[in-house]
């Protein structure tokens, strides 16, 4: 009896350790940047719209590990796609991170100046929930950037 139920335990204690949950990969910079590339390519074949409505599908293509693909408008700021559907139609130029700095507007003025580069900033990871170094690569496309970003 004893034994069965050690045996029960180490087979419930395995699934909770290989579930998606626990084994989800983190993305690399390389894998952001094709991301953000193959962004920047829906954009200008299908539309923004289309793609919009593509990054912010999670069965969309643009989800994968934990990265995904987050859309800023130039112009207002306003998020037009992100994994958060709470931060659609969000400026998120005012943002600042965990130590103040505001990266929602370097990333704007990033788009504008150079067309694309990375930003470094702190964020709450969604999965560990603890504020860690995150950098996100952004390129603009027309009147928008898009961005993909890699916890360090």
């Amino acid at each position: 009896m004893f034994k069965g139920l050690i045996r029960a335990l180490v087979v419930v204690l395995a699934a909770v350790a290989f579930s998606p949950a626990f084994a989800q990969e983190r993305g690399t910079s390389d894998e952001a940047v094709a991301m953000v590339k193959k962004a920047v390519e829906l954009v200008k074949s299908a539309g923004k719209d289309k793609a919009l409505a593509t990054f912010n599908d999670p069965n969309g293509g643009f989800q994968v590990k934990d990265l995904y693909v987050f859309a800023q408008d130039l112009a207002s700021g306003a998020t037009l796609a992100h994994k958060n559907p709470g931060l659609i139609g969000k400026d998120l130029r005012v943002l600042k991170d965990a130590d103040g700095k505001a990266f929602g507007l370097e990333m704007t003025q990033l788009a504008n100046e150079k067309g694309s580069g990375w930003v470094d900033y702190k964020w709450v990871n969604a999965q560990t929930k603890k504020i860690e170094p995150k950098s996100s690569y952004i390129e603009r496309v027309g009147d928008i950037y898009v961005g993909v970003g890699i916890y360090k």
